[in-house]
């Protein structure tokens, strides 16, 4: 038998890709239910925001201005997030959040006011921002161990959560109060995160306090380390890291092993990448319905199937993400998405009738797609835990900043003028990434068929 195994690596050749162990692929789907959960809830939550500024009394600057909750409690999170993730483990932050994100999500109904409504999305921004930093940091570990640039399939799994969250919200708006509806949520949100997290918690990928990108946990499985060609010893953390540099190009476009400043700059750059990006998936989330019902005289069904087409058309552009990646390269897929999404929200502000403003909604977040997962992935793979938390600190600041920006621009201009803004940020995102086609790793080229193992 171990020579019929020889000969079968001969036949195979170097260059065989070995299958991902059980246990790596347990992880990699329980990793994609939080994902999917952080996107159900927080669309839970978006598609009844009309109907909560009704009960609360707020107007547009007012709920501007509870908006601020969320920002305030995810970017002072995520500020602390990756020294938590490194002290106890990304695993245990992910799951604790994701489950103070799923008991959180019934409270912004039981207010009356527009302050009580900031303080409680105060709470839901906590959970929302430590959860997005820890999982991020989780999917660059996993990704590092799988040896594929998969990080656009953990976004579509939010996607996914987020065209759930919205269909469901479509169909109980018109049967049920915000109250009762996003009290049924927190439930299905526990139970998923309980029974994920199990799954997370048995098998880390890095112990507490380690602080290498990609590095396993001491005490790990053999079976969720990083895979290696058949019949090859496993490869060392200085290999893996050469390894991965080798992967993502050489020459001006490797990763800036050794030259900390130059990587805190491409962390902080790819981040306004993630950050211009987020603004828009902040701004059609929580102000799209209202577009459509406030200005174009659309139901709450019809508000939440304008949300619902923009999840949907970020799946579908997620779920493509790697293979676009593979083959056009980092720098040509983030302009190309930068582009698609300006021309895309120019439509959905603009146009006069529904149907045209679903569409470019849906050209919009199938432009956005790419650009946040990509950003992060990238700020992992230069300084681990740090970098995601650096790059998701200014991601997500845009997406949770960028709403009440808009609060405050609907007042003075309108709310289809303030919009447009997430057309010129799409468009500066774009720049960026072709600024940066020199200079960061990774950059023009096309990354290096993750999946080709000889030089993995």
């Amino acid at each position: 038998m171990p020579t019929l195994n020889k000969i079968g690596t001969t036949f195979r050749g170097s260059h065989h890709t070995p299958a991902p162990s059980p246990a790596l692929r347990r992880l990699r789907v329980a990793l994609t239910v939080f994902f999917a959960v952080d996107g159900f809830l927080f669309a839970g939550w978006v598609v009844r925001i009309p109907a909560i500024k009704a009960q609360v009394g707020a107007s547009a600057g007012q709920l501007g201005l509870a908006l601020l909750g969320v920002s305030a409690g995810a970017i002072a999170t995520m500020m602390i997030t990756g020294r938590l993730c490194r002290r106890l483990g990304s695993e245990r932050v992910t799951v604790l959040t994701g489950i103070l994100l799923a008991l959180s999500i019934a409270l912004p109904p039981r207010t009356h006011s527009a302050l009580a409504l900031g303080l409680v999305l105060l709470l839901f921004g906590i959970a929302y921002g430590g959860l997005n930093v820890a999982m991020n940091s989780v999917a660059v570990d996993l990704i590092a161990a799988l040896r594929r640039p998969v990080m656009s399939g953990f976004h579509a799994a939010y996607s996914l959560g987020g065209l759930l969250g919205a269909g469901l919200g479509g169909l109980l708006a018109p049967h049920l109060s915000p109250r009762t509806h996003l009290l049924l949520l927190a439930p299905i949100g526990l139970v998923a995160v309980v029974l994920a997290g199990r799954v997370l918690l048995a098998h880390p990928l890095r112990g507490p306090g380690a602080g290498t990108p990609g590095a396993p946990a001491a005490d790990a499985p053999e079976d969720v380390r990083p895979a290696t060609a058949a019949g090859s010893r496993p490869a060392s953390t200085a290999e893996s890291r050469s390894a991965s540099t080798a992967d993502a190009g050489s020459g001006p476009d490797a990763a800036p092993a050794g030259r900390p400043a130059r990587a805190g700059l491409l962390v902080a750059l790819v981040g306004m990448i993630a950050g211009c990006s987020a603004y828009g998936e902040g701004a059609l989330a929580e102000w799209g319905p209202l577009h459509i019902q406030q200005d174009l005289h659309g139901g709450p069904g019809i508000a939440a199937a304008g949300y619902a087409a923009v999840a949907c058309a970020m799946m579908l552009g997620r779920l493509s993400g790697t293979a676009l990646i593979e083959r056009l390269g980092q720098t040509r897929a983030l302009v190309l998405g930068g582009l698609t999404a300006s021309a895309g929200m120019l439509l959905g502000a603009l146009a006069p009738s529904i149907p045209l403003v679903v569409a470019g909604f849906a050209l919009t977040g199938l432009g956005l797609a790419n650009l946040f997962p990509t950003a992060i992935a990238r700020a992992g793979e230069l300084t681990g835990p740090g970098g995601v938390a650096a790059a998701s600190t200014v991601g997500y600041g845009g997406m949770l900043l960028g709403p009440p920006s808009i609060g405050f621009l609907t007042d003075a201009l309108g709310l289809p003028t303030a919009l447009t803004t997430v057309s010129v940020l799409a468009a500066i995102a774009a720049a960026i990434a072709y600024a940066l086609r020199n200079g960061a790793p990774g950059g023009s080229r096309q990354v290096r068929r993750s999946a080709a193992p000889a030089r993995k």
